[in-house]
């Protein structure tokens, strides 16, 4: 068996998947592999990942038939790897000389089931740490002890899948997939579950993903409807957790959670092409509506004032007509 999959999806991303695909040369070793997805790009990005296939030591091609967004592009990639452990990578990202092998030696001391890293925002050419918060560093937990509290960012608040190494046994286990087809938000319901499901997790530092911010053609810079799937996200995650047998607990925080983004779409909605902004209050109110009550109202209680009121006013739109219009 190999040491390690890395999972590198790739969508329209010719301008920047060079630097993705020097960073993995970068990295490259004899017991690991790339797997590189390419989710039916239409700009020249193929062509690249082809010429890859030919020189980068371990890389592999996967081709789509057809567009499934990141979601998908990634279970494609988890479907194929042969590794021990896991990663993922971006395809306008770009990694560290050397950072997986750092990483990999860190979770295999620490032999739990996965790791989170530190990462660099890069925007133009200013870099960025971002730090994971999950506690004291090198010291091996129970993934569950990481989700609350509810008022305070915590580990489920820093979902990103690329930030960290994972042992295969989680995806043996159902834990390392993603909800097909979602376009936007897919790691929130996936970092859930593996805080959920896992039986040991560590935060390592290890700032050795570049995480490019400002690209054009990324959905966090793109106003239409597939911003929209945050909703079903988060409905997956409220649904999944009521079933959890800590329900009762972690519950507050889920809400608290989507309700911290849904205002910030809300109060960002001047971004949103004008039939997608009705369709994101309508659907908002819809979900505040679906939200236990009293679950709801201590959440809101415990808002700042802005958000809460904001928030409110949504409910009570959805109160007063049945729905968000």
């Amino acid at each position: 068996m190999l040491k390690l999959s890395v999972v590198v999806p790739f969508y329209n991303v010719r301008t920047y998947a060079p630097d993705a695909l020097r960073s993995l040369e970068l990295n490259a070793r004899d017991d690991i592999e790339f797997l590189l997805v390419d989710d039916c790009s239409t700009d020249g990005t193929g062509e690249l990942l082809e010429r890859a296939a030919r020189d980068l030591p371990g890389a592999v091609h996967l081709r789509r038939d057809h567009n499934g967004g990141l979601a998908t592009a990634r279970n494609t990639g988890l479907d194929a790897a042969r590794g021990e452990y896991l990663a993922f990578l971006d395809g306008d990202d770009w990694l560290a000389p050397g950072h997986l092998a750092r990483t990999l030696a860190a979770i295999q001391a620490l032999n739990c089931d996965f790791v989170r890293t530190d990462h660099v925002r890069a925007t133009g050419r200013e870099r960025v740490v971002q730090a994971a918060p999950c506690g004291p560093h090198g010291v091996a937990a129970d993934p569950r002890t990481a989700i609350l509290p509810a008022g305070r960012t915590t580990s489920v608040d820093y979902p990103y899948a690329w930030a960290g190494m994972y042992h295969r046994r989680l995806l043996d286990r159902g834990l390392l997939h993603f909800t097909d087809g979602l376009r936007t938000a897919e790691d929130r319901p996936w970092i859930w579950r593996l805080h959920r499901g896992a039986r040991s997790f560590a935060a390592v530092g290890l700032p050795g993903v570049f995480y490019r911010r400002g690209v054009s053609t990324s959905l966090t810079q793109i106003g239409d409807e597939r911003q929209l799937d945050f909703i079903r996200a988060f409905d997956q995650v409220l649904s999944d957790t009521a079933e959890d047998p800590q329900a009762a607990d972690l519950l507050p925080k889920a809400v608290r959670t989507y309700c911290a983004i849904i205002a910030h779409h809300i109060g960002s909605i001047e971004r949103f092409e004008p039939a997608v902004a009705r369709k994101l209050r309508t659907m908002s109110a819809d979900a505040l509506g679906r939200m236990p009550r009293e679950l709801l109202d201590g959440v809101l209680n415990s808002m700042d004032g802005e958000r809460s009121s904001l928030l409110r006013r949504l409910r009570r739109r959805h109160a007063a007509t049945g729905s968000g219009a």
